[in-house]
């Protein structure tokens, strides 16, 4: 490796996306909601800014806003490196790795042999446990591991735990490969294998990975099953992309309600998400904001890897009477908006707005929210001095939104990166609404309460501070705000 450090890019760090401080960060981890604190965990490599021997690094908030970056909580060890997967509350000490009495938070994980991935074993990957006593701030791995050994799979990885009171047992989503292997245990190590889903069914443009099934209570009262499965490649938009499943689950198999392919977020920088546990609330989501196309190539320094904005994952009827996922941002962000720099009410757009003297009170942070009773064709375009344009809108004809980065600042990041990518419109009907957050670095677009979802990372090299809003034909307006984000570092 080059002793030549990358020059800083603090232009491009975002305000309130989690970056680490330094060097290469991917998958989030282990998240577990406790004592208050959010909890997370995620793939990193500390001594290098490219992908490298993992090791699990830590941060937690209390807010979502504001996260505080802690020690690395698992580091390889003889057994390997420390590839991705979950943590949970063992309420009852079922685990036995705490004191009598105690209820230690406990992680499970996969091991990855290098050594044994060069002499060509397929054994490769295994199912490992660690455990803290001290609210997870240090972690100690299992005696025991590997907990669950591999049973002759090339790719055998990505445990995601969830605790079933109607079985009193834990559950272990897996991914197998072209599938997803669910596994029981009644203490955290002795896994039974229950069944698998997926074989030649969904997207199986590549490799699945970092699965989660949880529970969501749909529109008409009754609860459903979701299962989110990544995958890379084979995305929407091309690379790295995550699909999910609505279905049914009696504790031992996942029966989808059908296996179209859908997908959490038609962007190109949303991958491998999962939910936190230990929230009871709501579904609370977050994903890693790259695309394994070039991820090892983004211009940031001295990290590289961020995480996208905490979601809350929904059901809602969309186009045809489909059950869907939504993504709405976690309500915690809403403490990030100031007062309305532009803020408009019921009327018509002509043919352009421009936003340009509102933006320039937002250092390109901002949130742009419209609300139209029915939706016409429509371009954002963005731009700085140093002659950047970012466009994004939609398109009324294909009936699909659209991001389009082609010539947004820093494109040569690899040849797929200069790309406009796009999201079907998902709802009946001609009323439309749109929420773009921006940050430093990426947009994510928030269409038809949550039900079209993008988020596209660009490089502008100058924060945005012109922009038009341009109707094709003249459109109703209900509302539109723009609002500054602030900084909660």
């Amino acid at each position: 490796m080059s002793d030549t450090q990358p020059t800083p890019t603090p232009q491009w760090r975002p305000a309130w996306h989690f970056t680490p401080a330094a060097q290469w960060m991917n998958d989030p981890n282990g998240l577990v909601f406790h004592d208050g604190v959010y909890h997370l965990f995620f793939q990193y490599h500390p001594y290098s800014s490219v992908w490298g021997p993992m090791h699990w690094g830590h941060a937690t908030s209390t807010d979502l806003l504001h996260w505080q970056e802690q020690p690395v909580a698992l580091a390889p060890d003889a057994l390997g490196m420390i590839f991705s997967g979950s943590a949970v509350v063992d309420h009852d000490n079922r685990s036995g790795l705490g004191p009598p009495g105690s209820a230690p938070l406990v992680a499970a994980f996969t091991h990855h042999d290098m050594a044994a991935e060069r002499a060509g074993s397929i054994r490769r990957q295994s199912q490992s446990l660690a455990f803290s006593l001290d609210r997870g701030l240090s972690w100690t791995p299992c005696a025991a591991n590997p907990v669950l050994p591999n049973p002759g799979r090339r790719d055998f990885r990505d445990p995601k735990l969830r605790w079933l009171p109607e079985r009193q047992c834990w559950l272990m989503a897996l991914a197998c490969g072209d599938r997803i292997g669910f596994y029981s245990a009644p203490d955290l190590s002795t896994w039974t294998l229950e069944s698998e889903f997926g074989a030649g069914q969904g997207a199986q443009g590549g490799v699945w990975e970092c699965p989660d099934l949880f529970p969501l209570t749909a529109p008409d009262g009754r609860t459903r099953w979701v299962l989110l499965v990544s995958l890379t490649p084979g995305g929407p938009n091309g690379g790295s992309a995550t699909q999910y499943f609505v279905g049914d689950f009696d504790g031992h198999r996942f029966v989808p309600e059908d296996t179209q392919v859908r997908w959490l977020d038609f962007g190109p920088d949303n991958y491998a998400g999962v939910t936190w546990s230990g929230v009871e609330d709501r579904a609370l989501f977050i994903g890693w904001m790259s695309n394994w196309q070039y991820a090892t190539q983004v211009p940031t320094a001295p990290w590289r890897g961020a995480m996208t904005l905490p979601r809350e994952l929904v059901l809602r009827t969309g186009l045809g009477g489909q059950l869907l996922l939504a993504s709405r941002p976690a309500r915690e962000l809403q403490a990030l908006a100031q007062a309305p720099l532009l803020e408009l009410g019921v009327q018509r757009l002509d043919t352009t707005l421009d936003l340009s003297a509102a933006l320039a009170g937002t250092d390109g942070c901002f949130l742009l929210t419209l609300s139209t009773p029915a939706l016409q064709g429509f371009t954002l375009s963005l731009g700085n001095e140093r002659g950047d344009r970012l466009h994004l809108g939609y398109d009324a004809q294909a009936q699909r939104w659209w991001i389009d980065r082609r010539a947004s600042g820093e494109v040569d990041v690899h040849r797929s990166f200069a790309a406009q990518h796009s999201a079907p419109r998902l709802v009946d009907g001609g009323a439309g609404d749109l929420a773009l957050w921006f940050d430093h670095g990426v947009v994510e677009l928030f269409a038809d309460d949550g039900l079209s979802v993008m988020t596209s990372l660009h490089f502008n090299r100058q924060p945005w501070c012109q922009g038009v809003l341009q109707a094709e034909v003249p459109m109703a307006l209900d509302s539109l705000r723009l609002q500054a984000l602030r900084d909660p570092r």
